[in-house]
């Protein structure tokens, strides 16, 4: 049995330099598409052909390609990391919440590889 339950949702966040043109790109190369772009945060989703899956863009001024960060659907991000921090899960900070959006924490698999956990909060 597993320390918590995610749900069966997963979001790929990639590090981007032009949020819009990448989720252009996407809709256009690939035929995904556009969830929405939340500005103040830096952040655009679109919809893969899969279901349950989508791509995030983080915009930064220095993109990293090549560093995708999977992001876990979760129900209550609040007891969820406190099951895995039980178990010596190490968290990248605190909890950062939008409200009316959603809820987000980083922790690190055992080689440090970039993890999230997310609780939407708009229902």
């Amino acid at each position: 049995m597993s320390v918590v339950t995610l749900e069966n949702t997963i979001t790929l966040a990639l590090s981007v330099s032009d949020r819009h043109a990448s989720a252009d790109w996407y809709e256009k190369m690939l035929g995904f598409e556009l969830l929405y772009h939340l500005d103040e945060a830096g952040w655009s989703e679109v919809k893969t052909k899969t279901e349950g899956v989508t791509l995030g863009f983080g915009e930064q001024l220095e993109p990293n390609p090549g560093n995708s960060v999977p992001v876990f659907g979760i129900s209550d991000i609040k007891s969820a990391r406190e099951a895995l921090e039980k178990e010596g899960v190490k968290f990248d900070g605190e909890t950062e919440t939008i409200e009316g959006m959603v809820s987000t924490a980083t922790f690190f698999d055992p080689d440090g590889n970039a993890l999230m956990l997310a609780q939407d909060l708009s229902n």
